[in-house]
């Protein structure tokens, strides 16, 4: 269409295609009956024109066709891959599916568009399915299964040589899902994997084997060698691809793989068993342009395979409008890259980067996504924060700001600022007590790989995955209960050098530390308790809440230790003492100075990954790692100033004498 048609024209268009399209499929029977013979096709749903533009295509495709494993879904709308490659018959003719135009957000053209009115090309159009790609909730998944309720899953092969590289062909299998549920949410997904031979055409394809083979990820890809170790095979010819978790990105194996480019995706793509097996029909897509939009109208689409909306929520183009279509081994020349950055463990110690980047972009886009869809509540949530910090910050004091003397009565500002001139003063000391908490973080790292390769935690990606999560949960349990001890280290070292400043005299790292080596008993009691109350109570969703009580109860457990020298049972009760009456101010505080402290090293981390792509996760952890150590002694200054201070505030008791006599 040349120019944009007014509301009559249009309905006149439909209808004028209606009747084509009548025409067509009684052309189309006739056609069907005269050259239709009966052939042993395997699995696939192949196409006689398919069969007769290339029998050798048609073998190859079925000989290579991928096998296909998804992660499990459990319960419907639950976690795991609901999504199938699908049969685009099935949104053909269907009443959920309406063209769009380019004119407008709401340019309805018509509902149930057949094939054959997508041929003509139709750029900027869109096709629309039910729902909203911004708050998808579980709509797309239940139309996807009503739907596909009678089709298999299905992939489009195709045997395509490329102009500028002569005595090679590619052989593609294309996928398609109605939904990418991943951080940039939208309707439609095209992924497809490639195999390359060298060979001039599919008949002498089929006495070689494929040289290389290449799976989609986003907007780049992966390359292994035809009998790579990373290269699972089945029945010596059909490669395993391991789709993402929502966003549908094609793995070689059950990871958890990390991304921080548009070529690999800006999040956290995890393919982790336990698996759903797939062995997909095949349909084969003629290769020259007449004889694929005789069979499949539909590839002649150029505009949206999806509702429109800005930027990466916007649905994808089709096959045809990609650069492997025409240029398939360039393509994969140039955009496939060697390996995938991987997480050994389904969580890793600690506010780590990896952590947080996952975590990080996965709630940016949620709310990108909303804003998007209704941007008032986002707005409103967002200056909600703001006036609360900004009333927080008002409402307090700030000066005097002295950190002498040590024990006094201090407003929230005046712990800040006093906490800050104190680091300022002792910058060395504050550092070296920082440093320490490196190693025993790497600690964490040994313990964990140790367990790991004890329990070999790789058979834990298979099938039976989930019959040994109790190995992970050791693993992770070990790990949480070092790095918490890590961070008590820290904050009993500086509680010890506040406590000498206190009593005038002049403190040293070796001091400092010979405090903590001296309570490293209780220090690690209350650190196992912790880990495992707060633990129990985050298993239900009703007793969370209960745990953040808990914490905020047992933050100053540590300088109990350190100062008072008590017990690990002893000084859990005696911050649970301090805490009583003053929770929310105190819970209120730590959430800023904690929070700050935990997330400082891995925020830095995620903004090196997002300006310099290029680092790798080591590296950028390193420098987290530093940060973090840098930011917990200020945050272990301000829980020792907030202990004194409560000291302070706690109600006298007197004496009552006792008669004698």
């Amino acid at each position: 269409m040349s120019a944009p048609l007014g509301r009559r024209g249009r309905v006149l268009f439909w209808d004028a295609r209606a009747g084509a399209r009548a025409l067509l499929a009684v052309v189309s029977a006739v056609a069907v009956l005269q050259l239709a013979s009966p052939v042993a096709l395997g699995a696939g749903n192949l196409s006689a024109s398919a069969v007769q533009d290339d029998p050798a295509a048609t073998e190859l495709a079925e000989r290579y066709a991928p096998v296909i494993r998804l992660r499990a879904q459990e319960e419907p709308c639950g976690d795991g891959t609901p999504y199938r490659p699908m049969d685009i018959t099935t949104l053909m003719d269907n009443s959920g599916v309406a063209l769009r135009g380019p004119w407008h957000t709401n340019d309805l053209v018509g509902v149930a568009p057949a094939a054959v009115d997508l041929t003509d090309g139709l750029p900027q159009y869109h096709l629309d399915f039910p729902g909203n790609a911004l708050d998808p909730g579980c709509g797309y998944e239940e139309w996807q299964r009503e739907i596909g309720r009678n089709s298999e899953a299905t992939v489009y092969a195709r045997v395509v040589t490329d102009p500028a590289r002569q005595g090679q062909i590619a052989l593609q299998y294309w996928f398609f899902y109605v939904f990418n549920d991943w951080n940039n949410n939208h309707e439609g997904d095209w992924e497809m994997i490639q195999l390359v031979f060298d060979a001039p055409d599919a008949e002498a394809a089929l006495a070689t084997p494929p040289s290389v083979v290449g799976y989609s990820q986003h907007t780049g890809g992966e390359r292994a060698s035809w009998g790579s170790a990373k290269l699972e095979v089945v029945d010596g010819t059909h490669p395993v691809v391991y789709p993402a978790e929502g966003s549908h990105a094609n793995f070689f194996g059950s990871a958890l793989y990390l991304g921080r480019s548009a070529e690999t995706g800006v999040g956290c793509d995890d393919t982790n068993g336990p698996h759903d097996e797939i062995w997909p029909q095949v349909a084969v897509v003629p290769t020259e342009p007449d004889a694929y939009l005789d069979e499949f109208p539909w590839l002649g689409f150029q505009g949206r395979w999806g509702e429109r909306h800005e930027a990466f929520f916007n649905g994808p183009t089709g096959p045809n409008m990609k650069t492997q279509w025409t240029a398939p081994v360039r393509w994969g020349e140039d955009g496939w890259r060697d390996d995938a950055v991987t997480v050994p463990l389904p969580a890793a110690v600690g506010p780590n980067v990896t952590n947080t980047f996952c975590s990080v972009v996965a709630a940016g886009s949620n709310v990108l996504r909303r804003a998007l869809d209704d941007p008032a509540p986002v707005l409103i949530g967002l200056g909600a924060v703001l006036a609360l910090l900004v009333v927080a910050a008002a409402r307090t004091r700030w000066v005097p700001d002295a950190p002498y003397p040590v024990v006094q009565r201090r407003a929230a500002g005046q712990l800040l600022a006093a906490s800050a001139r104190m680091y300022a003063l002792n910058w060395r000391l504050m550092l070296g007590i920082g440093l320490v908490y490196l190693p025993v973080m790497a600690l964490a790292g040994v313990a964990q790989w140790l367990l790991v390769r004890a329990a070999n935690l790789e058979a834990l990606a298979g099938p039976d995955g989930d019959q040994n999560a109790w190995v992970i949960a050791t693993v992770l349990l070990v790990g949480e209960v070092i790095s918490l001890l890590a961070y008590f280290s820290v904050l009993a070292a500086v509680s010890g050098v506040l406590d000498d400043l206190a009593q005038g005299q002049l403190p040293s790292l070796r001091a400092a530390y010979g405090r903590v080596a001296a309570a490293l008993r209780p220090l690690t009691g209350v650190a196992g308790r912790i880990v495992l109350v707060v633990g129990l109570l985050l298993l239900l969703v009703v007793t969370s809440p209960l745990a953040l009580v808990y914490a905020v109860r047992r933050a100053f457990a540590v300088p109990a230790v350190a100062i008072e020298n008590r017990s690990a049972r002893g000084a859990l009760q005696r911050s649970r003492q301090l805490v009583r009456g003053r929770w929310w101010p105190v819970a209120l505080l730590l959430t800023i100075v904690v929070g700050f402290g935990a997330v400082s090293g891995p925020l830095v981390g995620v903004v090196l990954l997002l300006v310099f792509g290029g680092l790798s996760f080591a590296l950028v952890n390193i420098i987290a790692g530093l940060v973090y150590a840098v930011a917990i002694p200020f945050v272990a200054l301000v829980m020792s100033y907030l202990f004194f201070d409560l000291k302070m505030r706690e109600p006298v008791v007197e004496e009552v004498p006792v008669p004698v006599g």
